[in-house]
């Protein structure tokens, strides 16, 4: 005798579990309740009838859990895009996005298929009992948002759209009812499944990265570049930032993580390989931000027998073949205040009859080129956002000392200015609006602005209507100085200027002064108000000639010598010139680096240097200058041996491909273009990671917790 279907869900219902508890729609009726369930399965949805028979009938529960499985796993395979012709039966398979029933006898229902085109269903009958009545029936009982394959007839095909009439629809899996859905929905980081699903923008981005990693691959293998892969396990070695570390099951012994392949690409230089390159995986314990991750990918090459010009040129071709391969297959749109590449979705030929708002600019070689001094004097930041209208200033000599004693406590400082010229309209956007938005601004400035030991910025606003034009705070000599000069001649209604003092001393390889990040912050906060046009252009540049020794911040490690400074970069990047070579012996502080950042919007997207290929110039800057131990110099042997053996010039280039994905998809955030990002913690809210360390694994690695009062101690 046949056993009756009975449903798993009907199953669990009817037999109580004796090991597990069942989660079901009635007892989690909101998807915050998701919080109370076990840590170890908090989508608990089924009970095995095998395990909640009380009886033991394994047999009888088993061919109920064949049945089910049967039900949700066999189906038909896809239909290929050459057998969308009008006419043809297909198959597709995707989400069950959208449902509306129009009629008794008519449902529509939109079918979300990955990267290709939307998909529009239709049901419809005219008599009842009939098979197409039943097909509508499915239709509708199917869940939203449900994984379904569905079988139709193309009845028309319209650009980036295929209309079917259904013919069959299975359901693979239940979307489940506990889970609410509705326009603009924020799911939790800890459901990342949904994030990705249920945001148009982020699924566009993960989609649109990997396709930019193929045209820079393409690129680089055209120009006889080889792929190679080095170790994730590699050994810890003082480079600069801080590393983590991989404990080994043998006493005392660890592996690190690498902050990059830096060391391993300049042996394959002198192993004969002429071009390398990889998408390294990176990894770095240090403070994060929204555009820092403990571990992320960087593009990664380097170049033997080359310059640093070498490889500015090639890193400038990836570039300019990059951008128009994407315009060929991407559009850019915008929904809301979200701005995301979306998929040309035709069905043969990538064409889609879409428009795009925005096109990616295409840059032409070669970008501008910056000195670190010249960014710094004219924007306050080596990585100076080109699109923003406006530099600084100084004005300390014309000003009078009342107006600087005001604006800060410094001895002699260097004082410098800007000014925003809003965009008035003359009714919503006028000098008093800008006036009320500049104060609020001023109130809500960020820590390290209002915090600034050398004295907060101080905002001054144009207006003819108040004496002095409403810069009486200047005097009239300061004043008629400041109008005197070309900068400030043409001062209109409404321009605002920004003052900030900061101390009298050469830039040393800081990334900022005070004023720079102001400079950043207000632009920002203009175009947000509807003060500023947004630009959508990609201003590329080099910055180059950084010092190459930075006095010790006591933020980052360095090289752990003991000369008070550190490489400004990493301790293998070569002198610029001869002069620079003399000057490590006399006066290292004033060397510089023949180091090279690409910087975009204001994002430095990549940096890179010519190497030290010499292994007595290397040992002489980490022994002599750098003041390295011989400890600290024997972690480097493996480097100093293959540069003795006959090791070329070369020099390298690491491109961060996450910030790089970031700017070209229009998002501030790398967390956006990452499928499993990190938290501001440095944890995965997903899998709960890190974990903690069990007795057992800390028996097998050898390793022990300090006490807090240990670890105190240690700092003190």
């Amino acid at each position: 005798m046949a056993q009756p279907r009975v449903s798993m869900r009907r199953l669990c219902r009817l037999i109580p579990s004796q090991t597990s508890r069942l989660y079901t729609s009635r007892t989690i009726p909101q998807w915050q309740s998701l919080k109370c369930l076990p840590r170890n399965s908090q989508r608990l949805l089924h009970t095995s009838p095998a395990l909640a028979s009380p009886s033991g009938d394994k047999v009888s529960a088993g061919h109920k859990l064949r049945e089910e499985w049967a039900q949700y796993s066999q189906f038909p395979s896809a239909s290929k895009a050459a057998d969308f012709v009008e006419g043809n039966k297909v198959n597709v398979h995707g989400f069950l996005l959208r449902r509306r029933v129009k009629s008794s006898k008519l449902v529509f229902a939109d079918i979300q298929v990955e990267n290709g085109p939307s998909v529009q269903v239709t049901a419809t009958f005219k008599e009842d009992g009939s098979p197409e009545q039943l097909v509508t029936k499915a239709l509708r009982a199917v869940p939203l948002y449900s994984p379904v394959c569905v079988t139709g007839t193309v009845a028309q095909l319209n650009g980036s759209r295929i209309d079917l009439d259904l013919d069959a629809i299975q359901p693979l899996n239940a979307f489940p009812k506990d889970i609410i859905v509705s326009e603009g929905v924020q799911f939790p980081a800890s459901a990342r499944h949904l994030q990705i699903r249920f945001s148009d923008p982020l699924r566009s981005r993960l989609l649109a990265r990997p396709q930019i990693g193929f045209q820079l691959r393409k690129t680089l293998n055209d120009l006889d570049f080889t792929e190679v892969e080095t170790p994730i396990l590699f050994k810890s070695t003082p480079e600069g930032a801080r590393e983590f570390l991989v404990p080994t099951r043998r006493r005392g012994l660890a592996y690190a993580l690498p902050q990059s392949p830096q060391q391993y690409k300049q042996i394959l230089m002198s192993s004969g390989i002429r071009g390398y390159y990889q998408f390294a995986r990176c990894f770095r314990d240090e403070d994060l931000r929204a555009d820092r991750q403990p571990e992320f990918t960087q593009l990664d090459m380097e170049m033997g027998f080359a310059t640093g010009e070498d490889v500015m040129r090639t890193v400038e071709t990836l570039v300019a073949e990059l951008l128009p391969a994407l315009n060929a297959q991407f559009n850019i749109v915008k929904s809301g205040d979200d701005i995301y590449p979306v998929p040309k979705r035709g069905l043969n030929n990538g064409e889609s009859t879409e428009n795009g708002d925005l096109k990616w600019p295409e840059p032409t070689a070669p970008f501008l080129r910056l000195t670190y001094d010249e960014a710094m004097t004219r924007f306050g930041i080596d990585k100076p956002d080109l699109r923003i209208p406006f530099e600084l200033h100084r004005v300390e000599h014309i000003l009078p000392p009342q107006f600087v004693s005001m604006i800060t406590h410094t001895e002699q400082p260097i004082v410098e200015v800007f000014r925003i010229r809003p965009q008035l309209d003359g009714e919503t956007i006028t000098p008093g609006t800008v006036a009320e938005f500049v104060d609020k601004l001023m109130d809500q400035l960020p820590k390290p602005l209002a915090k600034n030991p050398d004295g907060a910025p101080a905002a001054l606003m144009f207006n003819s209507k108040k004496p002095l034009c409403g810069l009486s705070s200047l005097g009239f000599e300061g004043f008629d100085a400041l109008t005197s000069m070309e900068q400030f001649s043409d001062l209109e209604d409404g321009d605002v200027l920004v003052f900030q003092a900061r101390k009298n001393a050469p830039f040393q390889g800081e990334g900022s002064t005070a004023l720079g990040v102001a400079r950043t912050h207000f632009y920002h906060a203009f175009v947000s108000a509807g003060l500023l046009p947004r630009s959508f252009d990609l201003k590329f540049l080099w910055v180059v000639n950084f010092p190459m020794f930075t006095p010790d911040d006591g933020i980052d490690p360095g090289q752990g010598g003991q000369a008070g400074f550190k490489a400004t970069h990493h301790p293998f990047t070569a002198p610029l010139t001869e002069a620079d070579v003399e000057l490590l012996a006399t006066d290292p502080l004033k060397a510089r680096a023949d180091h090279y950042d690409l910087v975009v919007n204001g994002v430095e997207l990549g940096g890179g240097s010519r190497r030290i290929h010499l292994s007595s110039m290397q040992e002489y800057v980490m022994r002599n200058i750098l003041k390295m131990t011989d400890a600290g110099l024997a972690q480097f042997s493996h480097l100093l041996e293959a540069l003795r053996a006959g090791c070329p010039p070369h020099a390298g280039f690491a491109l961060g491909f996450d910030r790089l994905v970031a700017v070209l998809t229009h998002t501030d955030s790398v967390r956006d273009v990452i499928a499993f990002p990190k938290s501001m913690k440095g944890e995965d809210l997903t899998v709960k990671s890190p974990s903690k360390m069990t007795p057992q694994q800390l028996e097998t690695y050898h390793l022990a917790i300090a006490k807090k009062e240990e670890v105190k101690k240690q700092d003190v």
